[in-house]
């Protein structure tokens, strides 16, 4: 026998190491979950504000951290539901609340928006596949509408009719998930000495619930934060302290922006010069949704994201088209196999044994949606990429003059890091 190549070095087996022994874990001396209720009234409505307190030597384990609510659906009289039909959008747990703000400090770090319930269910959409939405997701009442059935409240919308039956004759809900916002995305903790306020404001009832043109509410009868914190080994907690005289710390994050854009109806195309300017984004998600669906109307499911006949579409990045040949989907013939790969390329899925739980004929159907990947080298994770600033353009293109007003959903993707020196003030700068 010989070696394939020269340079080919020998190795063993990692089998054979039979006189290792793992490495042992001494930096987190304990952990433990401590329930946040809201410092404002539950019953009121909102906005639902939580105080974390960083005081004291722990940290904050962010990524570990969850929302809880209980909630239920009235008749507008404050009865309870007999046989209406009446049923939660999908994802309740985060569509009831029309932008989650985050305070480090008594200083914003999130980017305020009343999109959240869109950022919320597009991450989900595109993220997860089968496993974890058909298990682990449906805490947050994530049950997937039927394509081509997405406004039907009825027995043909399968995940319509789970949600129905969990909410009937106004029985309560529990729910618990994470929230999708930057620093929550992160795994690293937070360093103690930081007070975190998070701010939840509802959503419009008619927006987070379908069904029969009636008016119905949403009450909220319990809430809170799941938050977990850890207690680090003295000796690490000396290396920090010590190290922050020298440099901050520092916690990188996908910064997410959300951009809307109304498009009258009649018009046959859709173009938006400077639709970033300054840095460019890493990658966009972009779709179209019915503009009275996206204000609320509760007969139609604000998360249809229809293909409106779209024949055309590209970016122009500072004169430079992306893709070089624009994509040119046909939705009546089912031609659009090139958008809808894209979605996997934008989520770093391409050719992987993962997915997101949408087939290719599903795509035309209630999930058409636009991925755009501007990083060089397509890496999905690990790597901070070289700020381009420029011009970022988007055109698209309706076969058919629109039926109705729409607004086409943005969805943005940056590189940013925030930093927090050692007198516990909170750096960063959203316009590198």
């Amino acid at each position: 026998m010989s070696l394939v190549h020269q340079n080919s070095c020998e190795c063993v087996q990692s089998e054979l190491d039979l006189f290792d022994t793992p490495p042992t874990q001494t930096s987190v001396e304990d952990g433990y979950w401590h329930q946040i209720g809201t410092v404002t009234s539950v019953n009121d409505g909102g906005p639902y504000v939580f105080d974390v307190s960083g005081a004291g030597d722990d940290y904050l384990d962010l990524a570990n951290t969850s929302l809880y609510v209980k909630a239920q659906i009235l008749n507008n009289d404050s009865t309870n539901l007999t046989d209406e039909n009446v049923a939660p959008v999908n994802l309740w747990l985060h569509s009831l609340f029309g932008d989650v703000s985050v305070c480090l400090n008594e200083k914003l770090v999130s980017s305020p928006n009343n999109m959240y319930p869109f950022r919320a269910y597009l991450e989900t959409l595109l993220s997860y596949g089968p496993a974890a939405k058909e298990s682990q997701l449906t805490s947050g009442m994530w049950y997937k509408d039927t394509a081509a059935q997405m406004d039907t409240a009825g027995n043909d919308n399968h995940g319509y009719i789970k949600r129905k039956l969990s909410t009937a004759t106004s029985r309560s809900v529990e729910m618990m998930g994470r929230l999708h916002s930057d620093l929550f995305a992160q795994e690293r903790y937070l360093v103690n000495n930081v007070n975190m306020k998070i701010t939840l404001t509802r959503s419009k009832d008619v927006f987070c619930l379908m069904g029969e043109d009636k008016e119905f509410k949403v009450v909220i009868k319990d809430i809170y934060l799941n938050v977990r914190k850890v207690r680090l080994s003295p000796s690490v907690r000396l290396a920090h302290a010590k190290a922050l005289e020298i440099s901050p710390v520092k916690y990188p994050i996908r910064r997410i922006a959300m951009k809307v854009f109304s498009v009258p109806r009649g018009n046959h195309n859709f173009v938006k010069d400077n639709l970033f300017l300054g840095q460019m984004p890493k990658r966009l998600v972009i779709g179209c949704v019915d503009s009275d669906a996206y204000s609320g109307l509760i007969t139609k499911n604000p998360f249809h994201f229809k293909d409106f006949d779209i024949n055309f579409v590209v970016l122009n990045v500072d004169g430079k088209q992306v893709p070089t040949k624009p994509l040119q989907p046909n939705f009546t013939q089912k031609h659009y196999v090139r958008s809808y790969m894209g979605l996997f390329n934008t989520t770093g899925k391409t050719f992987r044994d993962e997915g997101n739980n949408i087939s290719k004929d599903e795509y035309g159907t209630g999930f058409t949606l636009f991925g755009f990947d501007l990083t060089p080298d397509l890496s999905e994770v690990g790597t901070f990429h070289l700020i381009k600033k420029g011009n970022l353009s988007l055109e698209v293109h309706f076969g058919t003059a629109l039926p109705n007003t729409i607004n086409v959903v943005v969805y943005a993707e940056f590189d940013n890091i925030i930093e927090i020196d050692r007198n516990r003030q909170i750096l960063f700068d959203y316009s590198a």
